[in-house]
């Protein structure tokens, strides 16, 4: 037993068999490794999303994006300010609910982007290859599946 009255035997069990443990530790991971490759772009992971998030024909609302991303609405407020001072996003009142702010790429944001693709893509293969023999399609249709 531990001092916290839990056996051992309990803790390597969870260690072994958690979900959301082992999704965790993969997403920590595949951040990080998104991260260095897309460093050379200029961008983190998590921007590199935000910023695709951003690729539509019309600028989306924050509320659609943070939607889209998962994400509450202050901490996608807190990840677009340092991409507005790079000047790669801009924000803009709605025109049909004022108190609404809609978010769009700009000219520099779409050339970060641009080049930000085929990094990713390239990443993307590598980390497909390594979850051979299981199919990157089954994880994701059951990532999809759980959100």
């Amino acid at each position: 037993m531990t001092s916290a009255g839990v056996p051992f035997a309990t803790t390597a069990h969870v260690h072994d068999h958690c979900l959301c443990l082992a999704a965790q530790r993969a997403a920590r991971t595949l951040a990080r490794r998104f991260d260095e490759a897309l460093r050379p772009a200029g961008l983190t992971s998590g921007q590199f999303s935000l910023l695709m998030s951003l690729n539509q024909p019309r600028p989306p609302s924050i509320g659609a994006i943070a939607g889209l991303l998962a994400m509450d609405r202050t901490t996608l407020t807190a990840n677009l300010k340092p991409l507005e001072r790079r000047g790669l996003v801009a924000t803009a009142v709605d025109p049909d609910d004022r108190r609404g702010r809609l978010v769009s790429l700009t000219k520099a944001g779409r050339t970060v982007l641009r080049s930000a693709v085929p990094i990713w893509q390239r990443t993307h293969r590598e980390i497909d290859r390594l979850l051979l023999p299981i199919d990157g399609r089954t994880v994701r249709r059951g990532f999809l599946a759980l959100s």
